[in-house]
């Protein structure tokens, strides 16, 4: 709640790491998802050696998950792609992140919300890479994504995406996209 509802990167890092501690020796599931969440507060902070290092980590003890870890079922194969291609798009790697998430979308079928979460972030790191088309085809899959599950995580980064379009809004296939948008407001 507090790296991402509150936005106090600090607080949410020490909970993250403290998490990771307490499961160290009991869950490579727990203990890697909440390096990746400290991996993700290292890069709203802006420490990239951190973040790498604690990406490490995540990628570590994430290899090592089975299924006789307690926590098994929280654990996807997409967790490190989705977050580490977050991380890389907070710190400014457009080419990095957009690499991490577009792999990671291509293998999210049957998790929508996670789905459009992903392409709002492969949106934004094509946009921010000045990359308009590519962009695009990302806003216009998260947007399909989001008819199905108007799932809030995916929406608010979407939304962004779209305010960060405003330079080319006189464009057809930029009106086109946001029209898409503003339908599937009209839907809800």
């Amino acid at each position: 709640m507090s790296l991402y509802r509150a936005s106090d990167y600090r607080e949410g890092l020490d909970l993250a790491l403290q998490a990771a501690r307490t499961a160290r020796f009991t869950s490579h599931v727990l203990t890697g998802l909440a390096m990746l969440h400290a991996a993700e507060a290292y890069a709203y902070l802006g420490d990239s050696a951190e973040c790498e290092r604690a990406l490490g980590g995540a990628e570590r003890h994430l290899g090592q998950a089975h299924g006789a870890d307690a926590a098994h079922e929280l654990f996807s194969p997409t967790h490190l792609g989705r977050l580490a291609g977050s991380c890389y798009l907070s710190l400014g790697d457009y080419r990095k992140a957009e690499q991490l998430l577009a792999q990671t979308a291509a293998e999210l079928h049957d998790r929508r919300k996670s789905r459009a979460i992903v392409l709002g972030n492969l949106t934004l790191a094509r946009l921010r890479d000045g990359n308009l088309d590519g962009a695009l085809v990302a806003f216009t899959d998260a947007v399909s994504e989001l008819h199905g599950t108007r799932g809030g995580g995916g929406m608010n980064i979407v939304f962004r995406a779209a305010r960060e379009m405003r330079p080319w809004r006189s464009e057809s296939a930029v009106q086109d996209a946001q029209d898409r948008l503003m339908a599937l407001m009209e839907a809800t």
